[in-house]
């Protein structure tokens, strides 16, 4: 199976670090594509909920193959967001291909496009930290419900169940907040003249034109690598939404216990075995922020 070509992936929301993350899924992705730019729009690390005694070896070959992308000179632009805020104090960092930002503006085929993670917009992020960081913990807890209960759906030959996207759909409050969210990340970049705004942090994948007085944008979110498994993707002057099914993955050639190798001039095996020590990184990073 030949790789796809692809101009430009957006992922955001992966969570890596935590239970509900879908490392494997994500890294066959990766294994799959052929990407002229990738962009990391948010959350990918999650500093918030870093547990020395959970970093598993398939999540350091999700950064393993993302630092093969850079190695071979891919555009890499790592957009920070709630998540990973530590980061921020980082940003403007440039490491070879690699780009560490907030935001980021693109030109796309004489369109202009804006990203960035979204969480500007949670207002419960501004004046609430402790409170969104303890709505993330009952996420992770209802993820690793939900893990256990399609588990023991599948077994019985049933479809799985998503508790998240049920309590979403039942809740005026949740769909009135992911809508403001919409409007709200459209309104500024009409007043911007952008024809393109592209977020994440709300975990619901989305593509759509959303007109108003002064205009119209086409809106646009990569969901997670949680539940939702989705992507962007541009390709040839057009956006789709890409959806992680097993079955569109030959096993044998996108296995996700093969090993990524490196070829950096500037970096020998030592100086990469630092820089992915996740661990100590998180440990230093906490501690800053402490």
């Amino acid at each position: 199976m030949r790789k796809r070509e692809v101009d430009l992936v957006v992922i955001s929301d992966v969570h890596l670090g935590t239970y509900g993350c879908h490392s494997k899924e994500l890294l066959r992705y990766l294994k799959s594509i052929n990407p002229k730019t990738i962009i990391l729009n948010g959350d990918i690390i999650d500093i918030w909920q870093f547990s020395k005694s959970y970093f598993p070896e398939s999540h350091m070959k999700v950064l393993r193959r993302i630092m093969k992308f850079v190695s071979d000179g891919v555009p890499v632009y790592y957009l920070t967001g709630n998540h990973d805020e530590m980061l921020r104090k980082f940003a403007n960092i440039n490491l070879g291909s690699f780009r560490l930002l907030n935001k980021l503006v693109l030109n796309l085929n004489g369109d202009k496009a804006w990203f960035f993670h979204g969480d500007v917009f949670d207002v419960t992020m501004q004046n609430s930290k402790w409170l969104a960081k303890l709505g993330a913990v009952g996420y992770d807890t209802l993820i690793l419900m939900n893990s256990f209960v399609n588990w023991c759906l599948t077994s019985m030959g049933r479809e799985k169940m998503s508790f998240s996207k049920r309590i979403k759909s039942k809740f005026k409050n949740a769909v009135k907040f992911i809508n403001d969210f919409e409007n709200t990340a459209a309104e500024l970049a009409i007043d911007k003249g952008y024809r393109y705004v592209v977020c994440g942090h709300i975990h619901q994948p989305e593509m759509r034109e959303i007109k108003m007085g002064k205009g119209k944008v086409v809106y646009l979110n990569s969901g997670d690598w949680v539940e939702s498994m989705t992507a962007l993707e541009y390709n040839e002057g057009k956006w789709k939404i890409y959806k992680y099914k097993l079955e569109d993955y030959t096993e044998k050639l996108f296995d996700t216990d093969e090993d990524d190798t490196f070829d950096m001039d500037d970096l020998d095996d030592d100086d990469l075995d630092a820089m992915l020590d996740v661990k100590s990184l998180f440990k230093h990073f906490k501690m800053d922020t402490e």
